[in-house]
Parts: structure tokens; sequence; C-alpha cells
């Protein structure tokens, strides 16, 4: 038999604010990513 965790109300905001800081900081790092690619790519410092 599976048990689950019932989350109050504070643990579920303080979930999602994680969640979305997960999610700004990967995307963040999938920018500077791109970025340094088409600064190698495109020979802007040599």
């Amino acid at each position: 038999m599976i048990e689950t965790v019932k989350l109050n109300e504070a643990q579920k905001k303080s979930r999602r604010n994680r969640n979305v800081a997960l999610g700004l900081v990967l995307g963040g790092l999938c920018v500077l990513f791109y970025l340094i690619t088409l600064i190698k790519i495109g020979g802007f410092w040599n």
C-alpha cells in the first residue's frame, strides 16, 4: 500500500516557488550556453 503525503498550503507555495526558481535557473543556463555557442561559432573572440 502506498501512503501519500498531504501538503498544507505553505508547503505547496514553497514547493511552487522552488520549482519556479529552478525553471528560471535552467532557462538562464540555456540562454547562456546559446550565447556562448553563438560567440564561439561567430568568431567574435579569436
